[in-house]
């Protein structure tokens, strides 16, 4: 379940009144994506606020739509709001100080009154002294909602005064901000194309509607992440935006490609990625696009294979024969495990937690230096080094771990002008690492150093 060791804030309003943007400005961090779309955000999206040494948990919501006629994706985005104010301490209900007390604030209002916790009403755009004066001599008559706190989120205007607010309103109503501490919890991020069940297999691990689902591709925008408890161990869970083939995503442009580069951001901070694939279709030119972008990072990498409840036929052979075709498929992320699994029976999803801690030790494995000369020279006596270009194959000196998270080692190699060592040479000595020492799920880098010698 969701951690509620400190205090929560949710930020509720109807759509462009600039939640995101309130919610970046006092995170002090571009997190949530920010556009002139209503609706740019659907799911929850969290972070922790730090002011004056004390930390509170926010959570940013999508706007709320009035109306009869909500599609399956408008639904989700309430659903989760209500979820929110559910879980919340205090509420921040942003208003318009640019448009005023509008008829569809009105229902949102009258349910905010009911709340059993505080309500601070916002009024966000106040950018000029002007408009901060035309909130204080406006009526809002917002039923019975306290009169509204003008800030500015685009410049900051007011938001210091309105953490200490919120500090104050949470201190006095039981809940007091906590004192700073370093979260020290694992990042895991899942990514794949869209629709092949992500958000649905996030759901089913927390047990709860935490992320929107719908059968509409790119329903999830931008990451989002939550902290959970699994046991003694602490996670961050990081869902993504579908991933689609670089041109259609360049050509789509606007939200799709914005969260599609903050999701490259979100795996190169990972500590472990789930790529998620779907059972019941072919492996293709994307999943392969993202297990290369996946290759390259530090990330440890476990491929999940999702709705395998679907997969009829099944014998005790079928996923040892479905673990050749990835292996086969994707070559270069033949060191990640394969687990199989289905969001909507929930079948092995809480296994995936084993099998992240695995790879964790994995990534961070230090091999002792005496160990490591034994195995290069079983591996160069089984297979001898090939040159690169030159008229011979440097000779091999050593072998030395440099790092960790993930495993990185100097090949010392001695060699004349213009000689290299061949790519596929420094290939094997990878998979031999793996296979010696049990870096199942993680990717393995060589640096070669050379020492010339003087030619004659």
């Amino acid at each position: 379940m969701p951690s509620s060791q400190i205090p929560t804030v949710a930020l509720i309003g109807r759509t462009n009144v600039g939640k995101s943007t309130l919610f970046n400005r006092m995170l002090e961090q571009p997190k949530a994506l920010v556009s002139n779309v209503a609706g740019t955000t659907r799911d929850r999206n969290e972070g922790r606020c730090l002011w004056r040494g004390m930390t509170i948990r926010l959570i940013d919501t999508g706007g709320f739509f009035v109306g009869k006629n909500k599609d399956v994706i408008e639904e989700g985005t309430i659903a989760q709001a209500k979820l929110a104010m559910k879980q919340a301490d205090l509420i921040l209900f942003v208003v318009d100080a640019k448009t005023g007390p509008m008829p569809h604030d009105l229902p949102l209002a009258e349910m905010l009154n009911k709340a059993k916790v505080p309500v601070i009403v916002v009024a966000n755009k106040a950018e000029t002294y002007a408009e901060r004066m035309n909130v204080e001599q406006v009526a809002w008559n917002l039923k019975g909602l306290p009169h509204p706190f003008s800030v500015s989120a685009t410049r900051g205007t007011g938001v210091g005064d309105l953490l200490d607010l919120m500090f104050d309103t949470l201190t006095n109503a039981g809940h007091p901000p906590n004192e700073y501490a370093e979260v020290q919890a694992t990042r895991l991020a899942v990514i794949g194309k869209p629709n092949v069940g992500k958000s649905s297999l996030l759901n089913a691990i927390m047990g709860e509607e935490r992320f929107i689902t719908s059968p509409i591709a790119h329903t999830t925008r931008e990451p989002n992440d939550t902290l959970v408890h699994v046991g003694e161990k602490k996670y961050i869970l990081i869902d993504t935006a579908g991933m689609r083939k670089s041109n259609k995503v360049r050509q789509a442009g606007g939200l799709e490609e914005a969260a599609v580069k903050r999701n490259e951001g979100v795996v190169r901070i990972a500590d472990v990625t789930l790529l998620i694939v779907d059972a019941t279709e072919p492996l293709g030119t994307q999943e392969k696009t993202l297990a290369g972008f996946l290759k390259d990072s530090r990330s440890g990498i476990i491929v999940v294979v999702n709705k395998w409840d679907l997969v009829e036929d099944k014998t005790t052979r079928t996923m040892n024969e479905y673990r050749k075709y990835v292996a086969g498929s994707i070559p270069f992320l033949q060191f990640a495990p394969v687990i199989f699994v289905s969001a909507l029976t929930k079948q092995r999803v809480k296994t995936i937690f084993d099998l992240v801690e695995k790879v964790q030790v994995n990534r961070t494995r230090w091999i002792p230096e005496k160990e490591l000369q034994t195995f290069l020279r079983q591996a160069i006596a089984g297979h001898k080094p090939m040159r690169g270009t030159g008229t011979a194959a440097p000779k091999v000196l050593g072998l030395k771990q440099v790092n960790i998270e993930p495993p990185t080692f100097d090949l010392i190699v001695k060699a004349k002008r213009l000689q290299t060592l061949s790519d596929s040479y420094v290939r094997y000595l990878s998979n031999r690492l793996h296979s010696n020492f049990d870096l199942e799920g993680t990717s393995v880098r060589i640096h070669i150093r050379q020492t010339r010698s003087v030619s004659s």
